[in-house]
């Protein structure tokens, strides 16, 4: 099999070993493992598989996270193998039995093209913090990608070699490296291809290095990039209409345009970069962006009108209603329209 397997490993149990003389052993001729700064007492482990014909150790002096040694894992194999179909990445603390590595690894044999996930069911004895986190975290990049997943976090993927460049580029070194992955695939045209493998956990996940507030916050971030950009700009345009509104002149049309002058500059240019990170040129998304400023103000105007004249509602309170419907609007018309992306 023309894969290369690639396992970040820190502070792993003795399995590892076994497991790593099983996959060589199956058909994998190469196998990377990189020691992300483990512990002195860990050293045994890489010790024993140091010295395996077609096992290749890397190692950082320091923890730098789990993305970030799946990243040095990536550039060695794109330099050192580059003629490889692609790499299966498996996580060092056993819960990816080795039929579904290799299932996955036969997978992107079949389909170079694409980028595939052993998705896992979550079905029996799951730790809850694993299955809240992937239901959350699925139907969050559901919502914001339009691509529909049933495991979003799982760490047993195949990899083609042809993607490696763009994950190289990533920022993020932590577990948040995962669902970017599945963003940049999708920004760059990349098909994703679930293949189901078994769930296992062992003594209730207790072996995970995953932090769950620090690392859950980080891997949100991923997804809600747009929602914090929208934030500012709805405050930037929020501020700008009371200010006008009680200060100046009591005039709803105004006061709108004025605030929506300022925060669709300031929304469009970071969305573009930083929420869809679209590529597209200015001439095309730009005059498909201004017509929806320009629609989603007569209709948040509108909606403004007919709160105050049918219900006698406050100016602020309506103002805040209407922003909170074309949010919603706003987001599916530049993720499915504006800023979406062809399919390679």
């Amino acid at each position: 099999m023309n894969i290369v397997a690639l396992i970040p490993a820190y502070n792993p149990a003795d399995e590892l070993v076994p497991y790593v003389r099983e996959l060589l052993a199956s058909g994998i001729a190469r196998v990377v493992v990189v020691n992300d700064g483990s512990l002195a007492e860990y050293r045994s482990v890489f010790a024993q598989i140091k010295n395996l014909e077609g096992l290749y150790l890397l190692e950082h002096a320091v923890n730098l996270g789990k993305g970030a040694a799946l990243k040095t894992g990536l550039n060695y194999i794109a330099c050192e193998f580059p003629e490889a179909v692609g790499v299966i990445t498996i996580d060092a603390d056993g819960q990816h039995l080795l039929k579904d590595a290799l299932a996955v690894g036969q997978t992107l044999i079949h389909s170079p093209n694409r980028l595939v996930v052993g998705s896992r069911t979550f079905g029996g004895d799951v730790p809850f913090r694993s299955k809240f986190g992937n239901i959350f975290t699925r139907y969050s990049f559901r919502l914001l990608s339009g691509i529909k997943m049933s495991d979003t976090q799982s760490g047993l993927r195949a990899i083609p070699t042809a993607l490696i460049p763009s994950l190289l580029k990533i920022a993020s070194n932590g577990y948040e490296f995962e669902l970017d992955m599945l963003v940049t695939a999708h920004r760059h045209g990349w098909t994703v291809l679930e293949c189901p493998i078994t769930t296992v956990y062992i003594d209730n996940n207790k072996s995970s290095h995953f932090r769950p507030l620090r690392d859950s916050l980080r891997i949100y971030f991923v997804l809600f990039r747009f929602s914090i950009i929208a934030l500012l700009s709805a405050a930037l345009d929020y501020g700008i209409f009371i200010s006008i509104y009680y200060l100046l002149l009591k005039n709803v049309m105004v006061c709108l345009v004025a605030g929506r002058l300022v925060s669709t500059a300031f929304n469009y240019f970071n969305v573009k970069r930083y929420a869809f990170h679209s590529k597209g040129d200015h001439k095309k998304t730009l005059p498909k962006y201004i017509i929806l400023a320009v629609t989603s103000t007569l209709l948040a105007y509108t909606m403004i009108i007919g709160l105050i004249t049918l219900f006698n509602m406050h100016v602020v309170i309506a103002k805040l209603i209407s922003e909170m419907v074309m949010f919603v609007l706003n987001f599916l018309v530049q993720r499915d329209f504006i800023f979406r992306r062809p399919k390679r």
